[in-house]
């Protein structure tokens, strides 16, 4: 018999106090009956001697202190997990939202995780087709990668999101291939526009969507991110499925862990966020990954808006350090009209060298990501000396680096947010453009790669 306790003596913000208890533990689950009969759970933050710190998922208004129950159920929030779940769209604590029978799960697993062993780490090493050909080209994703989006207020990657969800794909094996994606902080507008792209496309037949809107509260953003990486965890690793994660919008979650530090009265770091913004952090992204022995993978797409566009501001700072590069998507692109806005020269999958080649994309895929990026910036700098001196001041070479750089935004990047590009299309697509620029300029490819994609040409 549970032990029930009457002694909550302080509520502030999404936090509530009580004293007196007995053989409570950290991250432990609680149920809290208040004086109307209505009941909501919470979890362990905090413990000094006999008092404890409650951290209450629904919120805590209308908590009257003296007639409040609290039980500590000996157990920490779990997750109750199943493959019915693909398919299926849940709440950010789990519980399904679509008017769907009851999950009936066959195990249930501690959402917190737990840590891969270093040694027992797999090197990501396959190449994962998103159908995007600035990612796939350029910045490739890598199976058990975390290649996190760096975005802007009003830009569009909530559509590059659901493009990726719909086409991204494991080649040339007959794997199991799943994809769960976390909605946090979201509209209800953006909710359902997941929801009906997912529906509508067919990508929901092998998807698992975790949806925690704005108005929903703010501790139940917490969670979210690790109800869906448990499900993740589940699937890959006790199912044998890749499964790719995307996390939208971490921001929200650094600002609903700002929001609880605070409350907890607690010494701020850059920006009012927890000096733990980083570790925290950390124990989302790290779980990511293979493991030697196990088929399955976990590869993480999380995305985050960078207030005021600023990439050196706390939450893309600290991710940057502990993800494997970035995506960025630029507004001046998306004032062109470049669907998607991403924008080639700052962005970087540091894996990316891993998972292209001859057995996995094409012989041919290095040397011309490197000649492209190359390409693309002289073509840059040759359209920033064009608009100070005038285009009559350009040489040739210099045109034709310039034509590039608009051909490359307006064939490479705007390939628009409902084509699916494969690997092979994007490099061809490549050597269509290269084909623009003067031959003796094509330094950075083989010779062999010229004559056989590029063939004879007098310049």
């Amino acid at each position: 018999m549970l032990k029930e306790y009457q002694s909550v003596t302080e509520v502030v913000g999404p936090l509530m106090a009580v004293e007196g208890v007995e053989g409570v533990k950290y991250e432990e689950l609680v149920e809290i009956e208040l004086q109307t009969g209505e009941r909501r759970r919470g979890r362990v933050i905090e413990i000094d001697q006999d008092k404890a710190m409650v951290q209450v998922f629904e919120g805590t208004s209308g908590i009257n202190l003296e007639k409040t129950s609290v039980r500590f159920l000996g157990r920490p929030l779990e997750l109750g997990v199943s493959t019915d779940m693909i398919g299926r769209v849940f709440d950010g604590l789990g519980q399904p939202i679509d008017q769907g029978p009851k999950i009936i799960p066959e195990d249930k697993i501690d959402i917190n995780g737990t840590p891969i062993n270093p040694v027992s780490r797999d090197y990501p090493s396959e190449f994962i087709q998103t159908g995007v050909s600035p990612i796939d080209g350029l910045n490739t994703l890598v199976r058990g990668q975390k290649l996190p989006i760096f975005s802007g207020s009003g830009l569009p990657h909530n559509k590059l999101a659901a493009q990726i969800a719909r086409q991204a794909r494991v080649l040339g094996k007959g794997d199991k291939f799943a994809v769960v994606f976390a909605a946090m902080g979201i509209t209800f507008e953006e909710a359902q526009y997941f929801i009906d792209d997912f529906n509508e496309t067919g990508a929901i037949d092998r998807a698992v969507l975790f949806m925690n809107l704005a108005d929903d509260p703010a501790i139940e953003r917490l969670s979210t991110p690790k109800m869906a990486l448990t499900c993740a965890e589940y699937l890959a690793f006790d199912q044998g499925m890749h499964v790719l994660v995307i996390l939208t919008d971490m921001t929200n979650y650094a600002e609903a862990l700002r929001e609880v530090s605070a409350a907890r009265k607690e010494v701020p770091g850059r920006r009012g966020y927890p000096g733990y913004l980083y570790t925290d952090l950390s124990t989302i992204y790290e779980r990511a990954g293979r493991i030697k022995g196990r088929d399955g993978s976990i590869t993480q797409i999380p995305i985050l808006t960078m207030p005021e566009d600023d990439i050196t501001h706390p939450i893309p700072d600290l991710t940057g350090y502990i993800t494997e590069g970035q995506i960025i998507l630029s507004r001046d692109l998306y004032k062109k009209g470049i669907e998607p806005p991403i924008n080639a020269i700052p962005s970087l999958s540091r894996l990316k060298d891993k998972g292209i080649g001859d057995d996995k994309t094409r012989e041919d895929h290095a040397d011309t990501m490197n000649q492209i990026y190359a390409a693309y910036t002289a073509g840059l700098e040759a359209k920033e000396l064009s608009a100070i001196l005038g285009e009559t001041a350009l040489s040739d070479t210099d045109k034709a680096f310039a034509k590039f750089a608009d051909e490359f935004e307006q064939k490479y990047v705007d390939q628009g947010y409902y084509t699916n590009r494969s690997i092979i299309d994007t490099l061809d697509l490549g050597w269509e453009l290269l084909d623009i620029i003067p031959r003796q300029e094509l330094k950075r490819i083989s010779d062999k790669y010229i004559e056989k994609y590029l063939g004879e040409r007098d310049d």
